[in-house]
């Protein structure tokens, strides 16, 4: 009898180490979320400056600013403008997307359009228009770029490119893509994306 008491108790405490285990992913996304902290802000405008002169202004209604494990990255949930302007504050080009997010460490915004506005536009001073689904801001490098679908609308030369992949200059006064496209509107672009 104590013979079998003895066996049942092991037997409980074998099942019970074993009822313990887990999986490593699921402990870091435990202490992940235990560790994560969120700031939220309204209406905000962020400046970037060199040599005490604004060169880019940022406004949305919502910035998260989360803190995960030393790391930082902001998100812009509910979109976000962005003015790239020259040395007498006149804007040069701009973006505006419904999503966003910026990650610190990388020095990157990452933008891209959402459900309800699929599109990401990027404009300059000539009122040339580029639309596509996603760009990445590139800060360090001062350069805008995307490896997705995009249509280029230049109105002063009158003048319609599609293609896939493009890179520019923040002002948006330079840029090349990568592969010119058959495709002939953004609708049929959005549809190709959304396919792959």
């Amino acid at each position: 009898m104590r013979y079998f008491s003895s066996l049942i108790a092991l037997i409980f405490i074998i099942a019970l180490l074993s009822a313990c285990g887990n999986d490593k992913q699921d402990i870091n996304k435990f202490s992940s979320q235990d560790n994560l902290s969120v700031e939220i802000a309204k209406d905000v405008e962020i400046l970037y400056s060199d040599s005490a002169e604004v060169k880019v202004r940022i406004t949305s209604p919502t910035l998260k600013r989360y803190k995960d494990q030393g790391e930082t990255y902001d998100e812009f949930p509910d979109g976000l403008l962005v003015e790239f302007l020259d040395n007498k504050k006149r804007v040069t080009s701009w973006m505006k997307a419904s999503y966003a997010v910026r990650k610190e460490a990388e020095k990157k915004i990452y933008i891209r359009g959402d459900q309800d506005q699929k599109y990401v536009v990027l404009y300059n001073k000539d009122n040339d228009e580029l639309i596509t689904d996603e760009l990445i801001w590139d800060e360090g490098n001062e350069e805008i770029y995307t490896s997705r679908h995009v249509k280029i609308n230049q109105p002063s030369i009158g003048d319609t490119s599609f293609g896939i992949g493009f890179r520019a200059d923040e002002k948006f006064s330079k840029f090349e893509i990568q592969k010119f496209s058959a495709l002939k509107n953004i609708e049929m672009i959005i549809d190709d994306i959304e396919e792959q």
